[in-house]
């Protein structure tokens, strides 16, 4: 049989970009990528800054990001159609990195993550996030939505606290409580109209950026009437209007300690973000991304984003489907997008000024209702028991504790429930099959059935396993076989069932070879595919200690040839034992 043929490092690592050019890009493309990143640009400036604020930075943190990260992001990336840039998801890892280290630490962080995505992209290790269980990714967007929403409420209501907002969300929310009569009505009144035109016009003209215009409308009121809310004016000086120059953070040892972690969370999120956006994409236009080529862009550009000061860069699932629905043909949109926010920093930055911060926090409340994911939420509490403690423990993990913690545990739990499950497909029978040919399928896909003759044969015992032959069920076959009675004279366990075998496994067959031996018990194992046989081999269960036979049949028939007692196995085994 040809094996497939291997991608070389090439094909793994060249960005998309090189490949749409060498298929040939026209000016037809580029007007559709041109319209494309224009619209993506707008959807974006209102949601870096968001973001920004809500992480605890200010919001031209955020556009820098959206410029650099998504600049880098599409240029180097193997998805086509992938969109970089500040994510809702990094709000709460950001925000208590800043509350933590500050913001030097935070862009060391950012740093340091960038490397830790480019050396797993390397290292292939972007093969592996698929494997990371449903019920968990979903645990844990459903609580960074809620975090989110939580840290939103002070400026949707615009409340005044008596001190510093709380990180964690009980004390958060009696704070917030406490705060509830310091409520303004002005702010309050933006936040509902900012709400009522994103989602009316989300249903009544979808192509429509409902987004930018309630920011926009939002603050020509607050300007128009003179509205008593804070905005981004009144809250950061507004934005600076030039494009901030590439510098190191402060760097040292101990420095590159304290930040590990939360550079090691950045890493892992952004990795799940960044592969799940580029999955999304793939299944709305039927192409393929590199995984391990986007991670390494993923680093490349939080090192960028935190060169020129910014925030944590990933793929971003609504800013990508947008792209995808707006036309574009490939990463030049990107790039496009990354070169439009740029513009608006340099011409347009003094309007931002007077956005209302009850606005964004409007765009952020809606995006964290979308992040939730309430349908595959319910489907899953309902689905199994299993599923449901997954995705529950994911979900307060992240909510209560610590995002990281929460994915983790969750992963955990997910391994053990796969391992129970698996556990539970493999099983030990006894006998042998009725032909003398041991099959471990007839021709209509059934199991043959088993002689029960042979298994009360005072000679052989015989034994078949079927299914997963792992760690998770070695130790109860072991002692199911480890009861080998001294009357027997041979043992025959088989394998023609067994699909995969792992080092525990065969080390538990050597030993209760060995143990056999002991007793004078020959062992023979029948059945065993190339790979199941190269791991019982590599682990000790090698001649004169066990032998290996096609079958049981030939195994049966060489152990009656030897005790004489060939009547017992009919002919064609009689046969077989001759031959």
């Amino acid at each position: 049989m040809e094996q497939l043929k291997q991608p070389t490092f090439a094909e793994l690592f060249t960005p998309k970009l090189v490949t749409v050019l060498r298929e040939g890009y026209g000016v037809a493309d580029f007007r559709d990528d041109v319209l494309a990143g224009l619209t993506v640009a707008i959807v974006a400036l209102p949601l870096s800054m968001a973001i920004a604020i809500a992480s605890g930075t200010s919001p031209d943190r955020g556009l820098v990001t959206a410029v650099v990260g998504g600049f880098l992001v599409s240029a180097l990336g193997g998805s086509r159609f992938q969109i970089g840039g500040p994510a809702g998801a990094f709000i709460v890892l950001v925000a208590a990195t800043v509350s933590r280290h500050g913001i030097d630490g935070l862009v060391l962080a950012t740093m340091l993550s960038g490397v830790i995505l480019m050396a797993a992209g390397y290292l292939k290790l972007g093969t592996y996030i698929k494997f990371i269980p449903f019920p968990v990714t979903v645990g844990f967007t459903a609580g960074i939505a809620v975090i989110i929403f939580a840290s939103q409420v002070k400026d949707l209501f615009g409340l005044t606290l008596d001190g510093k907002e709380p990180g964690e969300l009980l004390p958060k929310l009696e704070a917030l409580g406490r705060a509830l009569p310091s409520f303004n009505p002005a702010a309050v009144g933006l936040t509902v109209a900012s709400l009522v035109i994103i989602l009316g016009l989300r249903l009544w003209r979808p192509a429509v950026p409902g987004i930018l215009i309630a920011v926009i409308l939002s603050a020509v009121a607050a300007w128009a009437f003179a509205l008593p809310v804070e905005t981004i004016g009144t809250k950061f000086g507004g934005i600076p209007q030039s494009f901030p120059r590439p510098s190191l953070p402060a760097i040292s040892l101990a420095k590159l300690q304290a930040v590990l972690p939360d550079a090691i969370s950045f890493a892992l999120l952004g990795a799940i973000e960044s592969l799940l956006s580029a999955v999304v994409a793939d299944g709305m236009t039927g192409r393929r991304h590199r995984s391990n080529c986007e991670l390494v862009a993923q680093g490349i550009a939080n090192i960028g984003a935190a060169l020129f000061g910014g925030i944590c860069v990933t793929g971003t699932i609504a800013r990508t489907a947008t792209n995808v629905r707006a036309g574009a043909h490939g990463p030049m949109s990107g790039m496009l997008h990354a070169v439009f926010l740029l513009v608006f920093i340099l011409v347009a930055a003094p309007l931002a000024s007077y956005i209302p911060l009850a606005a964004l926090a409007a765009v952020l409340a809606v995006v964290a209702w979308n992040m939730a994911e309430k349908h595959e939420f319910a489907t899953l509490v309902r689905s199994s028991w299993g599923d449901a403690v997954v995705l529950l423990a994911t979900f307060l993990l992240t909510v209560f504790r610590d995002l990281t913690e929460g994915i983790l545990v969750g992963f955990a739990l997910g391994a053990v429930l796969f391992i129970n499950r698996m556990a539970e497909t493999t099983g030990i029978e006894a006998g042998a099959p009725l032909a003398a040919g041991d099959r471990a399928d007839d021709a209509n896909g059934e199991r043959v059935p088993y002689d029960t003759r042979l298994v009360v044969d005072p000679d052989v015992l015989v034994y078949r396993i079927t299914g997963a032959f792992f760690f998770g069920v070695a130790s109860t076959i072991s002692s199911v076989l480890d009861s080998i009675s001294d009357r027997h004279k041979a043992f025959v366990i088989d394998f023609a069932a067994v699909p995969f075998l792992d080092s525990t496994a065969a080390n538990a067959i050597k030993g209760i070879a060995e143990k056999a031996r002991r007793r004078g018990v020959r062992v023979i194992l029948t059945g065993t595919s190339q790979p199941v046989r190269r791991a019982l081999l590599t682990h000790g269960a090698r001649p004169p200690l066990v032998k290996y036979r096609s079958d049981i049949a030939d195994a049966v028939a060489e152990i009656k040839a030897r005790t004489g007692r060939l009547d017992a196995i009919g002919p064609a085994a009689s046969q077989s034992a001759a031959g």
